[in-house]
């Protein structure tokens, strides 16, 4: 359990941004649903937990890569107590296929939105002197994946950020930490052909693969006190496939 707060999610309306706003309504947490294409889904998703649990969640639309729309965004939701970026984009190409725009979106969605959406919440948890931030990457952030160069690059970029953020606004009150996923089955997964995903349970020491639910339930405890001393960190949810 955490202590009633309020949870800026983006990438809200489907997959792990789904089960995390889930996850912090349960706990009865007000929750910020940010959304940028799924507009139905997002509107949706915010009335059933606010008649559900008896909170408020409400939900916000932004593409997080361009930094007026995300002003905007946090414009409208006030202070935040939790931050969780978790809107991301990937794609499959070798690398001499990746072309600028690839790079750009990729890049722009998956880093670049992280870097906004940081410099937003943090303006009001320094001046609080508290505040959570939690950041996810992927594994492939940590040892690549073959043909997402673009995307296993934008996901190493932010454990990067965390780790050096972390260490910056400590002093502030402030926790930043990283989940970085393993192989989770969203919306990312429609294309992998049932023989891909027998592949990659085996692969997968725990002998299954993960579900939203799973990375829900490490944010809850990464915004929670019993999550007090830590920050800075990277916490692996990935059945042991990397380890």
């Amino acid at each position: 359990m955490i202590v009633i707060k309020t949870v800026l999610i983006t990438g809200a309306a489907r997959g792990i941004g789904r089960a995390v706003a889930t996850a912090f309504a349960q706990n009865g947490c007000s929750v910020i649903l940010n959304y940028n294409n799924s507009e139905a889904e997002a509107h949706k998703l915010a009335t059933q937990l606010s008649e559900k649990y008896n909170t408020n969640c409400v939900a916000v639309k932004a593409d997080v890569s361009d930094p007026i729309e995300v002003k905007a965004m946090f414009e409208q939701a006030g202070a935040v107590d939790v931050l969780v970026n978790n809107a991301g984009v990937s794609s499959q190409k070798l690398f001499t296929d990746i072309t600028d725009e690839d790079w750009r979106t990729t890049v722009g969605v998956n880093l670049d939105g992280v870097f906004f959406c940081c410099r937003e919440a943090l303006g009001k948890m320094i001046s609080k002197k508290s505040g959570v931030i939690i950041n996810i990457s992927s594994m492939w952030g940590e040892v690549g994946a073959s043909c997402e160069v673009h995307y296993s690059a934008s996901k190493a970029g932010v454990i990067g950020l965390t780790k050096a953020l972390a260490k910056e606004v400590a002093p502030s009150g402030i926790r930043v930490n990283c989940i970085s996923p393993g192989v989770i089955m969203t919306d990312m997964m429609a294309g992998f052909d049932e023989v891909t995903l027998s592949e990659l349970k085996e692969e997968t020491p725990l002998n299954r693969l993960g579900t939203p639910e799973d990375i829900a339930s490490a944010a809850v405890f990464l915004a929670s006190d019993e999550a007090s001393f830590i920050t800075g960190q990277i916490l692996g949810v990935n059945g042991g496939f990397i380890i």
